[in-house]
């Protein structure tokens, strides 16, 4: 599917993330964190893999998103898990910035 047939709903402006920081939200009935850092931003799906907490309460480093729970390390870029305990990555949705509104798709490429 290209970007110009995927379903993008407008979920926020960028200036309610904050950088280096991540914010929690829902896109229809699923939970997503995004995640500024570096001048990107990025949407993986907000719960763990590992203890099914929200991610978006966690700590940014550069690429990566820690659990605050125990641990657990994800790529921004692929949702693979970066760091134990963790095992099995979490989705990773697309992502587009248009003016200051922010565009997540949760369709399939």
């Amino acid at each position: 599917m290209s970007a110009e047939t995927a379903h993008w709903e407008k979920v926020c402006q960028v200036g309610d993330i904050p950088d280096g920081g991540a914010l929690g939200l829902e896109v229809g009935e699923t939970p997503v964190a995004l995640v500024r850092t570096g001048g990107e931003v990025f949407a993986l799906h907000d719960v763990c893999s590992h203890a099914e907490v929200r991610l978006s309460e966690g700590e940014v480093y550069d690429h990566t998103l820690e659990c605050w729970l125990h641990g657990s390390c994800f790529d921004l870029r692929t949702g693979k898990p970066t760091g134990p305990p963790a095992t099995r990555p979490v989705n990773v949705y697309r992502v587009k910035i248009e003016g200051d509104d922010v565009y997540v798709s949760l369709s399939k490429e």
